[in-house]
């Protein structure tokens, strides 16, 4: 895209890129960035213009809602039925999911050559309108199309948060409103099959619920995936004694291809997905990681046909129980890579998912290996927020931008966005960004430069004009890096890992804990101020994880000084005017302080949690905070023990790990 040329005119119009200023108060902010943006006369000046208010009774109906929904939240009249409409829709020589539009300030014509593009022109208009004392429509004209064809979002849904029905459709909405064109919910047990229920949880996806899903994304000119896993990944279901035959390994992760109920357990899973959501586009059927295979009951099997030929076998199987309902199916494609001759044995009608979330210099060799062998491909990279309190933005951005331009450039078939949520105790509203990022990068057909990303992303997100919320992420970026003191720490781990721990404590004297809390702190205190008009939720979990790092750091705060005062009152044993009593109080009200951390925090994660997912694992993870606070409880009340038994009665005073039971970590055993 042409971020960076002068404004020029073209047929009597000064063009620009859509985030830069053209005049005073004249800014665009519109995510994703439109690959033209023109300015055109304007019908009246500024202050006479009324704002578009009619549309058609013809005009999308999906796009009506996704504009009302944010102008009505940004205070903007919303747009009524008329026969003699403001906005109005053309039918135009343009190919599929572009458009044209243009507007004088208060009317507004739309061209497209299919009612996907109409959509996505409607998108642009409802990011247009600009607020200088009162709302009103710029005069601009529009050119643009995607820069690949599909633009998916994969949410993992398997381990742990599953959203509920108004939270699904909350996601489906708020990816359309972006122009993703695709929703892949990635399911292992999570279906209630009325056929095989047994696997699922209490609270899982009925057929019902599929279908609905599949309807309502269908509105919004989104395609349902279902992304169903079939060979690996399958723990949920053979830790049941009734599958457990079923199991390469026992009670394992693999479907074994030896055992014949393998391919009758996943026919009857397959088929009754696809009866609940009809004829989709494509369906999905993971199979990714199987490494497992051969070293079980398949052994003999894989050493009679081969790896590649025994993985092979099981993507026909799946192929035979897809292929009638029209949809294409998919497959990540890491086995391939482990064992190329695999390629050669596929239906070339498969997509081959390629996933890689690394920062590699190039992606280039995975996109090659696949196109070489014939097969259309989407990327995939990663938001990576599996096991962080919130998104390595930094890292994700850098593999999302990398990885989409290569496959951009490759003419891949499309984007395929993952969220994973391993840890089970992720939040999805945490994972914005990096995904609208994606989304973005998907769009436009240059690369997007992550600073006028940030730029945009507050007014096109949050409906703000206040640059701190961008900030605020990178604020949240920074202190996950600072964090990360070693490679296998994550915010996860580090939240609940114990603080007296001294491997983890030695690894954390690395990190600048004051730095940390000042910049989370700075986050908490501009949220706590200001709320956004629009996705307030997602504002929400953001404080929330500038408090939770605020209260990790805290907590190695926290042990480092109660080892210094526990030290100094043992100094001041025996001398006048001792500071033993004042230090060992406190140890303790260190310690109350850090109990009162954990539970303040446990209502928040509530909050959140069940503004997005069923109660499914609620209970287990407000279980940690509570286990933490209790953990910090007992230390308290193990200071007061000692104060009053062992100091105050018998002057003894024994080491702080003795007083407090400390397990020494096994790296210092």
């Amino acid at each position: 895209m042409r971020r960076l040329m002068p404004i020029v005119c073209i047929l009597g119009a000064a063009v620009l890129p859509a985030g830069l200023a053209a005049s005073p108060g004249e800014s665009f902010h519109l995510l994703p960035e439109p690959n033209r943006v023109a300015f055109v006369r304007c019908a009246a000046p500024a202050g006479t213009r009324p704002m578009p208010s009619t549309v058609s009774s013809a005009f999308d109906p999906g796009a009506l809602d996704l504009i009302d929904r944010r102008w009505k939240a940004l205070g903007i009249p919303p747009l009524r039925w008329s026969a003699h409409p403001d906005v109005v829709v053309e039918r135009a020589a343009l190919p599929p999911q572009a458009y044209e539009l243009e507007t004088d300030g208060s009317r507004v014509t739309i061209r497209a050559g299919d009612a996907a593009g109409a959509f996505y022109a409607a998108m642009t208009l409802a990011q247009l309108p600009q607020r200088t004392g009162t709302w009103r429509m710029p005069c601009v004209r529009v050119e643009d199309a995607p820069a690949l064809r599909w633009r998916i979002l994969s949410d993992d849904v398997s381990r742990g948060p599953l959203p509920t029905m108004r939270y699904f459709k909350e996601r489906i909405r708020t990816i359309a409103f972006y122009k993703m064109n695709g929703y892949s919910p990635y399911m292992e047990n999570v279906f209630v099959d009325p056929h095989d229920p047994l696997p699922a949880p209490l609270d899982g996806i009925t057929p019902a619920q599929l279908r609905e899903l599949a309807a309502y994304a269908k509105r919004f000119h989104v395609a349902f995936i279902p992304e169903q896993q079939t060979f690996a990944h399958m723990h949920g279901t053979l830790k049941y004694e009734r599958y457990a035959s079923v199991a390469e390994l026992p009670h394992g992760f693999l479907l074994s291809p030896a055992s014949p109920l393998s391919l009758s357990y996943v026919s009857t899973l397959i088929r009754d997905e696809l009866h609940a959501v009809g004829r989709p586009v494509f369906f999905h059927i993971g199979s990714d990681e199987p490494s497992m295979l051969g070293q079980g009951q398949s052994k003999a099997l894989v050493a009679r046909l081969g790896f590649a030929r025994v993985f092979a076998d099981h993507v026909d199987q799946m192929n035979a129980l897809i292929a009638p309902s029209g949809a294409r199916l998919m497959l990540w494609d890491d086995a391939i890579e482990q064992h190329p001759p695999i390629l050669r044995l596929l239906p070339k009608n498969v997509v081959i998912v390629n996933w890689h979330y690394g920062d590699n210099k190039t992606f280039l060799p995975y996109i090659k290996l696949i196109a070489n062998g014939g097969f259309a491909q989407m990327v995939a990279p990663g938001d990576r927020n599996w096991s962080e309190i919130f998104p390595d933005v930094n890292a994700a951005l850098v593999n999302e931008r990398r990885f989409i331009t290569e496959g951009i450039r490759a003419h891949v078939m499309g984007l395929f966005q993952t969220v994973w949520n391993d840890d089970g105790e992720t939040l999805y509203q945490a994972t914005w960004y990096p995904v609208l990022y994606a989304a973005s990068s998907a769009w436009d057909r240059e690369p997007v430069e992550p600073r006028r990303f940030a730029s945009d992303f507050p007014r096109a997100f949050f409906g703000s004009d206040d640059p701190r919320y961008a900030m605020d992420v990178a604020k949240l970026a920074d202190v996950q890096t600072r964090l990360t003191a070693d490679p296998y720490d994550t915010t996860d781990y580090l939240f609940w890992a114990d603080p007296f721990d001294p491997s983890i404590a030695a690894r954390m004297n690395k990190v600048d804990l004051h730095a940390v809390r000042l910049e989370a702190e700075a986050v908490e205190e501009h949220l706590l101020r200001h709320a956004p008009p629009l996705h307030a939720e997602a504002a929400r979990v953001m404080f929330l994880a500038a408090r939770r790092y605020d209260v990790l750091a805290r907590k190695f705060q926290i042990a480092r000084e109660v080892r210094y005062y526990y030290d100094d009152a043992r100094a001041q044993t025996g001398k006048p005017h001792s500071r033993t009593i004042r230090d060992l109080y406190w140890c303790k009200y260190w310690f109350w302080e850090l109990r009162d951390d954990y539970e303040g925090l446990a209502p928040l994660y509530e909050r959140a949690w069940r503004y997005e997912s069923r109660s499914g694992h609620l209970a287990d993870n407000l279980e940690r905070y509570h286990m933490a606070a209790q953990q910090a409880i007992a230390w308290g009340h193990d200071i007061d023990v000692m104060t009053y038994e062992d100091y105050v009665r018998a002057r003894l005073f024994p080491p702080l790990d003795r007083v407090l039971r400390l397990r020494r970590s096994a790296a210092s055993r």
